[in-house]
């Protein structure tokens, strides 16, 4: 019998699928995902939006909303929705909070699960990076401040595309990831695996904490108080293995959030999360 990390404590099916399902925390899912989209259509209302192809797939295109001036800072946001659901266009909801503090703000959309494995997700955000980065200047973007956050499933795919090869760690300022599975072990033994179909090994080849490298931008590592048990785990897991690895990052969990509200606060220097994202990205509220 494997021994588990000392992290997991080993828990059978049913309680797994429990403390991987962040929904089994608020009263209502359905909630929050039509507060995304309403916001998201908002911020598609207001601001100009400009919909990019960053790679050869369907599914591999970018939402940028462009900030005034020139060689502004830019953050990229990847959603989550256990690799299976939602998209860049619920997924603007933070857009017209940092284009009031002059940052454009670019939402990712990438291939999903049943229909794509992990490897082709991890492979798109990655090429995404990279693209937004070399056209920088064409975009109105400075190469040297773009900043990277992903929300839960999108948290994983960051971290997995940082660590894969080649690194697109060179080409963002730091990384900012949210209530994410950095271990996906766990994952594979509960009901979310059913799309992605994952076995021991490539559960273990896809989990960033089993592949961290040496070198990796600064990151902020953040969770809503009121997450699920899992998914605390996962994360005082991450925050011990980037510490141990010598990473600079920066521990946030906010005991007023939970798992879907907690992105909201990106933009906003009042919060705790927020604070933190644009001090990485040097600017001043």
């Amino acid at each position: 019998m494997v021994t588990p990390p000392s992290w997991d404590p080993g828990w059978d099916a049913a309680t797994l699928d429990r403390e991987y399902s962040p929904s089994s925390r608020v009263p209502s899912l359905r909630h929050y995902l039509d507060e995304y989209a309403a916001r998201s259509a908002e911020a598609r209302a207001r601001h100009e939006v400009r919909r990019l192809r960053y790679g050869p797939g369907p599914a591999e295109t970018v939402d940028l909303f462009p900030a005034p001036g020139g060689a502004t800072p830019l953050h990229v946001f990847v959603h989550g929705g256990n690799w299976q659901a939602l998209s860049a266009a619920d997924s603007a909801f933070a857009a017209p909070g940092f284009l009031a503090q002059g940052v454009a703000f670019a939402a990712v959309d990438y291939p999903l699960a049943p229909a794509a494995a992990l490897d082709d997700m991890v492979a798109a955000v990655a090429r995404c990076l990279r693209w937004l980065h070399e056209r920088a200047a064409e975009l109105g973007v400075h190469p040297a401040r773009v900043q990277v956050s992903g929300h839960s499933a999108g948290a994983h795919l960051v971290a997995a595309a940082l660590a894969a090869d080649p690194q697109p760690a060179d080409v963002v300022l730091g990384a900012v990831l949210l209530s994410g599975m950095y271990d996906l072990e766990p994952v594979r033994r509960s009901y979310v695996n059913d799309a992605l179909r994952l076995d021991a090994a490539s559960a273990r080849r896809h989990s960033p904490l089993a592949h961290l490298p040496r070198r990796l931008p600064p990151v902020v590592l953040a969770r809503g108080g009121e997450d699920t048990g899992g998914y605390a785990m996962q994360h005082d897991a991450m925050l011990a293995a980037l510490r141990a690895g010598g990473h600079d990052v920066v521990d946030v969990v906010d005991p007023r959030r939970n798992h879907f509200d907690l992105p909201y606060d990106l933009p906003d220097a009042a919060t705790p999360l927020g604070a933190a994202v644009l001090a990485q990205l040097g600017v001043a509220p």
